[in-house]
């Protein structure tokens, strides 16, 4: 099984019930600024962590839940936009607490869809009772550790790893159900401006560990030496995965016997909301003079003038409508400043830089408001004329 971005896990509960000290006690460092002096968090803070048996994982610190004042109210807003990001939640409450801040979190839990723990902290100073268990277990919780700073840490940690959804941090394979042991798997790789120097963008990476992992063998190169390898190779590949801003050239020079797809399109098929990548698509033959077009990058880079969202994405849909069209680009999880209604269709990058929650969660609205979403491999294969074959790989 491939790894996935780290699991996310977000510590929530009202102001100084020890989160911050939690979080310092679990990862064994000073990490969290921590105070007698209640909302001392006040922005999410975010710590690298290796969970026994889940792996690399990122905690994340949160402001209370009953912070109070105009600050504190936005402060709570943007604790409550982490739980985009987690793939699980960890109540943190003290002296028996289950009052309307705690089951108003719960809530929010349920809504997004996070499973979640309690953990009652300082139990040096109170006890949790057996009714207080009870009520957290019938609300949903996965598990209930009691704590007291100086303790050791294993319950906490056992208890993770118990409540941590394992589709968090495990993934099936890139290419599952595509190629088998021995098959040859033909890379192109551009290397542009957009490359990073010295090394090959993530796609390309994993998709190069994905195919050591089936056992098959790599044959990486780039576009400029495509045609030379087409007419010297004896044997052809079972596939050739190629960038997308170049599936055009690929298509012509790869052989129709050897199916051909893009690295964007593997990855949202690995990560993305497929099905509803592949009922959007099509929607690109309506777009019209005047559309607003959402772009949706899940990182945050410097554009160049070859930028694939930025400038060539655009470029190829006015004209393939033939039209001009309205556009915004928002990088990295960034609020989309629009009402999503705003937009005829949105464009997602492939998300190698999130997690499968945080691009699920980051299309969900759009989805909800019935807005087409579609991905940049296979929005560029439509307009290119190419996407039959570029999608028959996943028939």
């Amino acid at each position: 099984m491939a790894r996935d971005k780290k699991p996310h896990i977000g510590f929530f509960g009202k102001r100084n019930n020890g989160k911050s000290t939690l979080i310092n006690a679990i990862t064994g460092q000073d990490i969290a600024i921590t105070s007698p002096v209640a909302g001392t968090t006040t922005d999410p803070v975010k710590k690298s962590i290796e969970i026994k048996g889940v792996g690399p994982a990122i905690l994340i610190d949160t402001a209370g839940i009953d912070d109070s004042g105009e600050l504190g109210e936005k402060r709570i807003a943007k604790s409550l936009r982490v739980l985009d990001q987690v793939d699980l939640s960890i109540l943190i409450v003290v002296g028996n607490s289950y009052d309307q801040w705690e089951r108003q979190l719960i809530e929010h839990f349920r809504q997004k869809e996070v499973p979640f723990m309690v953990i009652h902290n300082k139990r040096d100073q109170q006890t949790a009772t057996k009714t207080t268990k009870d009520q957290y277990h019938l609300a949903g919780a996965k598990a209930f550790v009691e704590y007291a700073i100086g303790e050791p840490v294993d319950a906490i940690t056992d208890a993770l790893q118990a409540s941590i959804p394992p589709t968090a941090y495990t993934n099936p394979s890139l290419l599952a159900g595509i190629i088998e042991s021995g098959d040859q798997v033909l890379l192109i790789t551009p290397i542009d401006t957009e490359a990073p120097e010295g090394r090959m963008i993530l796609p390309q990476v994993q998709t190069i560990r994905d195919v050591l992992d089936n056992h098959a063998i790599n044959i990486v190169l780039k576009e400029s030496e495509l045609e030379q390898y087409i007419s010297s190779t004896n044997q052809l590949p079972k596939i050739a995965i190629t960038d997308s801003q170049i599936f055009e050239k690929a298509n012509r020079l790869v052989p129709k016997e050897v199916m051909l797809t893009s690295f964007s399109i593997l990855l949202a098929r690995h990560k993305g909301n497929f099905e509803a990548y592949k009922a959007g698509t099509p929607r690109l033959g309506t777009l019209k003079k005047g559309d607003r077009i959402l772009i949706l990058e899940s990182c945050t880079h410097h554009s160049t003038c070859e930028d694939i969202g930025r400038v060539k994405i655009p470029r190829w849909i006015q004209k393939y409508i033939d039209a001009p069209v309205e556009w915004d680009v928002v990088a990295g999880l960034d609020t989309i400043s629009r009402p999503i209604t705003d937009y005829a269709i949105v464009i997602q990058c492939g998300g190698c830089m999130i997690t499968r929650k945080q691009l699920h969660n980051r299309l969900q609205p759009a989805l909800d408001a019935g807005i087409p979403v579609t991905n940049y491999g296979m929005a560029i294969a439509w307009m290119h004329g190419i996407y039959e074959r570029a999608m028959q790989p996943f028939h």
